[in-house]
């Protein structure tokens, strides 16, 4: 089985290392782990493409690269550069530092790398957790146990433009959940840091609300459990007919 792994806190990240040490832990003889991270953090960079510049892609090891771009430039480095005739039968992005909920969705450059993996078809799944997490080798061998039951049952849950994520609490092992989209918006406030005449200096505040409602990521995260949703890009709601009629010219 071939798989890429990519993040977008950079090629340092402790969460990449612990991910990759938990793939390595799995048993599998053919396991071909492949892994291209982006050079630096990016927060909160959603699904950004890099046009118009030029990008470095660095061969740091075996099957281990850094990229110049954004976490979604990543993945498509992989699939253009080094996966033209075998693709990734699956994609796992993170583990990031700090829990994805409710609006980072949309936000996220984790889920991103997700999302942008099933634009190829290709199964993905992106992990996050909250802040204060250890990496120790009992909750090392408990993500691999986590990632070869995901990897295994993807047929089942890899229905076309979806993917997962999966918000990890502070210890593992813990209980599966699934959970359901809450409200917890990042960046909700600012400050003027300067001012003159015609032009405001301002700076996007970090820190979340820490909203929660029963059976949210949020939830069931503090609850200590692990929040999975299966999110879908190709979904459309559909209008009333009224709405169209009353468009028409």
């Amino acid at each position: 089985m071939r798989v890429l792994i990519a993040n977008d806190d950079g090629i340092a990240a402790p969460g990449l290392a612990f991910l990759e040490q938990a793939l390595r832990a799995q048993s599998s003889p053919d396991m071909d782990i492949w892994t291209v991270a982006p050079m630096r953090k990016w927060t909160a960079a959603s699904h950004q493409l890099s046009f118009d510049t030029d990008l470095e892609l660095n061969e740091l090891g075996p099957q281990r690269f850094s990229c110049s771009g954004s976490p979604a430039d990543c993945v498509i480095a992989a699939m253009t550069l080094l996966f033209k005739n075998h693709r990734p039968d699956i994609v796992l992005s993170g583990v990031n530092d700090g829990r994805n909920a409710g609006e980072d969705a949309t936000y996220s450059g984790t889920l991103a790398i997700a999302r942008e993996a099933t634009f190829w078809n290709i199964p993905a799944i992106g992990f996050s957790r909250t802040k204060g997490g250890a990496n120790e080798q009992g909750e090392t061998a408990a993500l691999a146990d986590l990632v070869g039951k995901l990897m295994s049952t993807r047929h089942a849950w890899a229905a076309g433009g979806s993917w997962l994520s999966v918000n990890l609490p502070l210890h593992l092992p813990a209980p599966v959940i699934q959970a359901r989209i809450g409200r917890d918006k990042i960046g909700h406030g600012t400050e003027i840091v300067g001012q003159s005449a015609g032009k405001l200096l301002w700076r996007l505040q970090r820190g979340r609300p820490h909203t929660s409602t029963p059976g949210d990521e949020n939830s069931i995260i503090d609850s200590g459990g692990i929040a999975v949703i299966r999110h879908r890009w190709n979904l459309n709601d559909t209008l009333d007919a009224d709405v169209i009629n009353a468009l028409q010219p």
